[in-house]
């Protein structure tokens, strides 16, 4: 694997391993929002949230776009991308896995 994709999924992991980063993420999981509009509900101070906002920029979780003088903020769907295709690998070890439990599970039954 290219040591270009393996840094860039650690900086999406490392990134989504804060409990505010995973919160921003998922508010934006619902729609286009400016930093203002993310800190409603929420105490964290305007450079926090830039901070964290620019951290999930830099690993390509989330994309920002200039309108006016605002800055909205929304999910980049090439970070999740990347996240599906690390989840792909595993997908197919566990059904096996589940049978071989399943076997297990029935002789010990017997």
């Amino acid at each position: 694997m290219c040591l270009c994709i393996i840094m860039m999924e650690n900086d999406i992991f490392k990134a989504l391993a804060d409990p505010t980063r995973r919160m921003i993420f998922e508010k934006l999981a619902s729609g286009s929002m400016n930093a203002s509009s993310l800190r409603d509900g929420v105490e964290i101070s305007q450079p926090a949230m830039s901070q964290h906002l620019a951290i999930l920029c830099n690993a390509k979780l989330v994309r920002q776009e200039r309108s006016g003088r605002f800055v909205n903020y929304e999910v980049d769907p090439d970070g999740l991308a990347m996240i599906a295709n690390w989840l792909a690998k595993y997908r197919a070890y566990w059904p096996a896995r589940i049978d071989a439990l399943k076997d297990l599970l029935k002789d010990m039954d017997q």
